[in-house]
């Protein structure tokens, strides 16, 4: 269980309810009404200091990875069960179990009368007794607070471990049991953030995070990557504001390095934003043409060229759909997709997703996929990838395009551009469960020469 030492001090402006427990409260609701995890968190976190907004992450991110636990737990214990509340108290009570339960360094007492207070402030007395009264048989029977396990084992390990129950489901029947429980696993874990050098090596970028107090650790796969440790504030890094490094897992990292395209490369990024691969694929292209559709997605791809210097890479607005040039010497298709291959970095996609939005990813990848196509000159490179686990996103749409498209092949990355263990009939398949980290996908697609 977590513990993240001293709990961060009460706000003047709600008794005893900290800032960190109130900005938990607005994510919860802009989650509700159809907000993005990551947006709604930076929106809560903007005024709130470091210790804060890492107990805002933990509160958040716990809570969504532990939603179902959580909710058996408390249909216990609410008579007709949590969907008969309101929205906004089930939040709050959800939120006050996690700390509650699974953090240690809240105490039982602190947890529960902060609960009360905000409950109280939003929906008045009745409803503040109702979870006082809650939250104090949550603490009394805090040793036998598991639920009982569903006698269906798609519906234990669905409980167990927070995921959907088709999810589980497609899971099991593509992977079995054991390796799906250790997939589940792995998605429940917090994800570290990892640093890629910028114009310099690791042993440099080391240096300069030992001289801001910060000891840097490996990352899974890549040996030049660095691992910071938790609680560690990006922006207040010397290393980071002075443009040394870039946040990216190493599966992203791993699509490039799969890529393997030729140095000296006129390169075009679609579906670029945040912009982690652009810049990994400007350490040796000539140029990449960074391109997303969403201009304020775009806009972190500026901030990030400033930040680091890249002369090489050119951020532009463009829909995928539609060529930008058609002359490439490569192009890499990073496609939306489900995100199954992220859930441990975004607990809430786990609870959007529906089993009908794979049909509607996969025609909007077959669409871009074909777009990408006419973009590659002859004897060029498409590089198709996901973040997604799913066969429909990822093979089946490799299948279909070698069909439809005879000038292109299948062509397996140069000995060596990533780990052995890391390639599945030529494509690369990176799993979180096995090697650490992101989920990711993707496959080289050769154009033969005129």
């Amino acid at each position: 269980m977590p513990h993240l030492g001293n709990p961060p001090t009460a706000s003047a402006g709600r008794g005893n309810v900290t800032p960190a427990q109130i900005a938990a409260a607005h994510v919860a609701a802009s989650l509700r009404s159809g907000a993005f995890l990551d947006a709604a968190f930076d929106r809560a976190a903007e005024r709130l200091d470091t210790r804060d907004r890492r107990w805002l992450q933990e509160l958040v991110y716990g809570m969504l990875r532990r939603r179902s636990w959580i909710d058996a737990a408390l249909d216990g214990r609410v008579r007709g069960g949590i969907g008969r509340l309101h929205p906004d108290v089930a939040d709050l009570l959800r939120l006050g179990t996690y700390q509650l339960v699974f953090m240690r360094s809240v105490p039982p007492y602190a947890a529960i009368a902060q609960t009360v207070e905000q409950v109280k402030a939003v929906h008045g007395e009745g409803a503040s007794r109702l979870a006082n009264a809650v939250l104090r048989r949550m603490d009394r029977e805090r040793e036998h607070l598991t639920p009982d396990a569903p006698a269906d084992p798609l519906d234990d390990l669905a409980l167990t471990y927070s995921h959907p129950r088709w999810l589980v489901a497609r899971w099991v029947g593509r992977w079995g049991t054991k390796p799906t429980r250790a997939l589940l696993e792995a998605n429940n874990r917090e994800a570290p953030v990892i640093l890629r050098p910028a114009g310099i090596v690791r042993e440099q970028l080391e240096a300069s995070l030992e001289a801001s107090g910060v000891h840097g650790g490996d990352a899974p796969l890549l040996a030049d990557s660095v691992a910071l440790p938790q609680g560690v504030a990006l922006t207040s890094l010397a290393a980071f504001r002075q443009g040394q490094c870039f946040v990216q897992d190493p599966a992203a990292t791993a699509v490039v390095r799969y890529a393997a395209i030729p140095a000296g490369s006129r390169v075009v990024d679609l579906c670029a934003a945040p912009g982690g691969k652009a810049f990994e694929l400007a350490r040796t292209a000539a140029v990449v043409i960074a391109c997303d559709a969403s201009a304020s997605r775009l806009g972190r791809v500026i901030e990030t060229v400033e930040r680091l210097g890249a002369p090489n890479v050119f951020p532009v607005v463009a829909d995928a759909r539609f060529p930008v040039v058609t002359r490439a010497d490569a192009v890499l298709l990073d496609a939306p997709c489900t995100g199954t291959g992220t859930f441990r970095r975004h607990p809430d996609a786990r609870w959007r997703l529906k089993p009908s939005d794979l049909a509607v990813m996969s025609a909007v990848q077959r669409a871009l996929l074909n777009a990408a196509a006419a973009m590659v000159a002859p004897g060029g490179l498409l590089v198709y990838s996901t973040c997604s686990l799913e066969q429909e996103e990822n093979d089946a749409h490799v299948e279909a395009f070698l069909s439809d498209h005879p000038e292109f092949t299948l062509e397996p990355p140069p000995p060596g551009a990533v780990p052995d263990a890391t390639l599945d009939a030529g494509r690369l398949r990176v799993l979180p469960h096995v090697h650490g980290t992101d989920g990711a996908f993707a496959a080289r697609l050769r154009r033969r020469s005129a």
